[in-house]
This record gives C-alpha cells, structure tokens and sequence, in this order.
C-alpha cells in the first residue's frame, strides 16, 4: 500500500523543447503583417519596416484607407498589400493569414499594433463595462485571434517575430487610476506575450511587447513625439537576430523595462 498522501500528486513531465534548425532569412525575403497600418504608428512602422527590403501586408478595417497609406509606403520604394482586417472579426484574420499563405507561402513578422480605447477620463468604479469588453476584445483577443492564426505559418519554417505594442501604463511601475479599460487591456496582453513566448520557446519564433512611448497620434493627441522616433523600438524587436532575440521581455525605445 503506497504511503503517498492522496492529495499530493506527481510533477506533470517536462515537455522537451526543440531547438529551431531553420536559416534565418534575409530582410528581403521576409513578409511582415502590420494591423492597425493605415495611419499614424502603423503606417510608420510599416515604412520603416519596407525601408529595410521587408515585404509588408498592411491591415487596416478601412481598405480605402489602406490602400491610401500603401500608396504612401509605395512611392518610398516599399514593397507593400493592403488587406481589409478587422482583428475583432475571426473572418477577417482566417482570410488575411489565409491570403498571405497563398501569394507568399510564409510570415516571418506579425505586429500586432492595432488598438484603442485609450478612456482616459474614466474611473474604474464608473466605466462603462461595455467598454472594457471592448477594450478587451480589440486590445488583448485581437492580439490572440491573429497569433494563433498565424502562428501555423511561422512554424513552417521555424521562424517568426511576434511583437504586441503595449504600454508602459500597463505595467506596475506607472499604473494610475486613469484609462481603467485600456490599462487592464494591455496589462492583459503582456501577461499573454509572456505566456506565448513560453509556449513557443525553442521554436524559432519570439515574443516581445514593445512601448512606444507617448506618441502624437489621433489616439495620443499632440503632445507625444514623433511617430518616426515611437516606431523605431517596434520596428527593432520585429528584426531582431537570433543571437540577439529576447523571449517574452516587454521593451521601450529597444531597452528593456519592467512589467
């Protein structure tokens, strides 16, 4: 008769975890998807990111406007598709990631830069709960409904760089009682980057949430500094080299900061 407690039970078995194999590719043969690409931060990220040789699929809810920033990116000499992408609607992102299987059979980069709900004059004992879900469904299940789409396709060829755009107001160190909603949203999304970059450690694709800053934007108002200067931290953990690669850090203006 085993002298175990009953209620003590065994450490499940550590899964084994496999070191990436695949080259990683040149700039020029990497394809990047940007959401939330047709203005401010993301059309700038996606300009940097196509001044580099990358070929960039810009998403955008609005395809005319889409196509209007992919024409701007263009005339820079930038590889660039426009796609319609809702990141709330799962048809949406099944037929983006469905789209650059097709025409280019890989994605090595993934941004996942669409967001909102920046309610910064609310309190978390009056908010609207029909916001936070909002907020929740943009900011945190957009992020999760494009990784596990696209995730498939970065494992064919085991490589990938997944960067979630935060904020520093998510984190412990500069959380105030301002922007409920918004704050929680992203707090949720780092914990989440942590979780997936562990998941998909060893695998040759890395996870990483990125700050930009306070940057002048419809969402950050006029006061922030230039889009130019808030894309570069972005646009650097989404190229970085396998012996440079973090693994779920959270990171501004390319240092690392606390959660």
């Amino acid at each position: 008769m085993s002298t175990r407690s009953a209620d003590v039970r065994p450490f499940p078995a550590m899964r084994m975890r496999t070191r990436a194999v695949a080259v990683e590719p040149p700039l020029a043969q990497r394809i990047a998807l940007v959401t939330g690409a047709n203005r401010g931060l993301g059309r700038e990220i996606s300009r940097q990111l196509a001044a580099l040789g990358v070929t960039v699929v810009m998403g955008s809810r609005d395809l005319a406007l889409g196509e209007r920033a992919a024409r701007l990116v263009r005339e820079e000499g930038g590889d660039v598709l426009p796609l319609r992408l809702d990141i709330t609607a799962q048809r949406d992102i099944d037929e983006a990631v469905a789209t650059i299987g097709a025409r280019y059979g890989r994605l090595d980069i993934l941004i996942n830069n669409a967001g909102g709900y920046y309610n910064y004059g609310e309190r978390a004992s009056t908010v609207d709960i029909d916001e936070v879900r909002a907020a929740l469904d943009t900011n945190l299940l957009g992020a999760w409904r494009l990784c596990e789409a696209a995730a498939p396709l970065m494992r064919r060829h085991g490589y990938g760089r997944i960067v979630n755009v935060s904020s520093g107001c998510a984190s412990d160190m500069e959380c105030g009682d301002m922007c409920p909603a918004y704050r929680v949203s992203k707090a949720a999304l780092n914990v989440y980057t942590r979780i997936l970059a562990e998941e998909l450690s060893g695998s040759g694709i890395v996870v990483n949430a990125v700050c930009p800053g306070w940057t002048a934007t419809d969402m950050g108002g006029s006061g922030g500094r230039p889009v130019r200067a808030s894309a570069d931290g972005v646009v650097w953990a989404a190229t970085l080299p396998d012996r440079e690669a973090a693994n779920g850090a959270f990171f501004r203006d390319r240092e690392r900061i606390k959660w």
